[in-house]
């Protein structure tokens, strides 16, 4: 009897496994496929309109990403635009808040940047192409919801000479399989960032409520495949 308990007891193990069972592959491509699919593959570049909250003032931030690796990050402060992050696929640069001048950043750091490249519109979408390792990790509850836990290994990243893994976790819904929350590295700092509110824009579905490193961001708008004046990306030579 105890053989035969033990024997229906591996039945049904063999059975309900395969039922329950994820894998990071599965995950991801059934995230995919729930925000658009293969819609994904015709976006070129993303115009994303927010706002932040910092010391009671509300800061609109304008966000520009392209396909071939071009970003950059306005925002409009006592009535001025200001270029606080671009990129134009070779050089990083950024605005001095003292000077209010651009500044290059150091060619470690745009290096790292043009990893990037291949990342649009997210890291996951051509994962196995980009030669990404994706492994499941297991069922972690994140901010009161259950989710899927993935491992995600990128190229990896050079820090002062050294060169330094580039390691995410994210944290799927499991209802929707949406990504809920990740845990990252920025310029060696461990960066949480949270995602809510995904909404539909143009067939495809974005998160609309975002947190980075505790500081909340509050999209107003999403425009898919935007015309964008290049020259935002680039240094301003004087």
């Amino acid at each position: 009897m105890k053989l035969v308990k033990t024997l229906f007891i591996l039945a049904v193990v063999a059975v309900t496994m395969p039922l329950s069972a994820q894998t990071a592959d599965e995950i991801i491509s059934t995230y995919i496929e729930n925000t658009g699919g293969d819609a994904w593959n015709d976006v070129e570049a993303t115009k994303m309109s927010a706002t932040v909250n910092q010391g009671g003032m509300s800061i609109p931030v304008t966000v520009y990403n392209t396909k071939d690796g071009k970003q950059a990050v306005v925002i409009e402060f006592n009535g001025q635009k200001i270029t606080q992050m671009a990129f134009d696929g070779e050089t990083l640069w950024t605005t001095n808040f003292m000077s209010m001048k651009p500044e290059k950043a150091s060619e470690e750091m745009s290096n790292n940047m043009k990893l990037n490249n291949n990342d649009f519109p997210s890291p996951l979408l051509h994962y196995k192409e980009n030669g990404y390792e994706v492994e499941y990790v297991g069922v972690e509850t994140k901010d009161g919801a259950e989710t899927y836990k993935v491992k995600v290994v990128q190229e990896p990243v050079m820090m002062n000479g050294v060169e330094t893994p580039s390691i995410s976790y994210y944290y799927f819904d499991q209802d929707s399989y949406v990504p809920i929350a990740i845990e990252t590295t920025q310029m060696g700092q461990p960066i949480n960032i949270t995602m809510s509110d995904y909404q539909e824009v143009e067939g495809l579905y974005f998160p609309f409520a975002m947190s980075q490193a505790g500081q909340p961001f509050q999209m107003s708008e999403i425009v898919v495949n935007p015309e964008i004046d290049e020259s935002i990306f680039e240094f301003p030579e004087e």
